[in-house]
């Protein structure tokens, strides 16, 4: 299985580490699926509208490929 770990800077500039970034595409898509939200991971606030899903999916497209 190839490596899902990825980093991605939070609303503030900070780099996040995702352990496994399919996990995380898959919380996006069953908590933040629609609309302008926030999501938290380990104290990294991130504004999850519909370019940041996008860019989940592309992350994970390319992983996988």
């Amino acid at each position: 299985m190839s490596n899902l770990r990825v980093t991605i800077k939070d609303d503030s500039g900070k780099e996040c580490t995702i352990e496994n970034v399919q996990t995380f595409r898959k919380h996006l898509q069953l908590f933040h699926k629609k609309g302008i939200s926030i999501h938290d991971e380990n104290g990294h606030y991130f504004t999850v509208d519909d370019s940041f899903r996008q860019k989940i999916d592309a992350m994970v497209r390319e992983l996988s490929g």
